[in-house]
């Protein structure tokens, strides 16, 4: 079934919070988008039975669909199989969401909003208006150290760079290459964003309350930090000559939904994705970037 907007969720063992935030997200997309969203449940096999309840939704809600994986392969190999399938169907934004509800529902209104003059929209636990609930020193030291580390070696000023919440236009994911995406689960986030920007594409934050799960078992390691400290500096050095850079201003979706095309003769803004390391935009917020950086890169927006 053809839509505007698809939400793709991976799940694995997430038996006791998947109908909930299923219906939850529905009755918040039917208000933001009426008659025009879908949402894409991917399970990679669950054993707790995960997958044959997200069934059952499927054949009462006409709005849900499931893609069934066999082996669980991990987040980033079922966002792009679930990217695949809303890009397939005619998805002109597509976003990003947790199963366990430390993504709100109540702010898919604000993301979908937010992508009118946007290209990426990143529910953003560290901008102003932002936090977290709930959660440990542990977690707290692994997503706020991670997510400095990696705008110091990408040389990016997104502040949230690691969330997992965001909303992405189609232009966007048709040309950052989606098959050469090599990170998996924490730097998959990482990845998508830095490649947007790499691209020219516009990312803005919007502040979102991230709790820590109710009910379920969090999939965050220490395993997930260290293969963030490895796989970061690769995305930097990484040259991917599919990704096309982006010679447009974000433009409203028309009344039918889609982006209207940019022109193929625009060219390309100078400061429109990260720099050379000789002169990359900052890569902190100015609370940890020295008196002498650079000035904010012009394709980022907190709000």
């Amino acid at each position: 079934m053809s839509a505007r907007v698809w939400l793709v969720m991976p799940t694995y063992n997430e038996a006791e919070n998947i109908e909930s935030i299923v219906r939850a997200a529905d009755v918040q997309l039917e208000r933001a988008a009426p008659g025009e969203h879908r949402i894409l449940v991917v399970d990679d096999n669950s054993p707790d039975g995960t997958g044959a309840i997200a069934d059952g939704l499927a054949r009462e809600l006409d709005t849900v669909e499931v893609l069934h994986r066999q082996t669980k392969e991990g987040l980033g190999q079922a966002y792009l199989a679930g990217f695949a399938r809303a890009l397939g169907d005619g998805a002109e934004l597509v976003i990003e969401m947790d199963a366990d509800f430390s993504h709100n529902p109540k702010y898919l209104a604000t993301l979908l909003a937010a992508a009118q003059d946007a290209d990426v929209v990143l529910g953003s636990r560290y901008v102003p208006g932002g936090g977290v609930v709930n959660w440990s020193k542990t977690r707290q030291f692994i997503s706020r150290g991670g997510g400095v580390y990696a705008r110091r070696i990408l040389k990016i000023d997104v502040q949230d760079v690691t969330g997992g919440f965001k909303c992405i236009r189609r232009a966007v994911l048709e040309a950052i290459d989606l098959p050469s995406l090599r990170a998996d689960g924490y730097v998959f986030q990482i990845e998508v964003t830095y490649r947007a920007l790499m691209a020219g594409f516009r990312v803005k934050e919007v502040p979102i309350t991230f709790a820590d799960r109710a009910v379920g078992d969090s999939k965050m390691s220490w395993n997930i930090a260290l293969e963030a400290m490895w796989l970061v500096p690769q995305l930097r050095r990484q040259t991917v000559p599919g990704v096309r850079p982006a010679a447009h201003t974000p433009a409203p979706l028309t009344a039918n939904g889609s982006a209207p095309a940019p022109e193929s003769s625009a060219p390309a803004p100078e400061s429109s994705a990260p720099a050379p390391e000789s002169s990359a935009p900052a890569s902190a917020s100015a609370a940890e970037t020295p008196a002498q950086a650079p000035a904010e890169s012009p394709n980022h927006t907190p709000v």
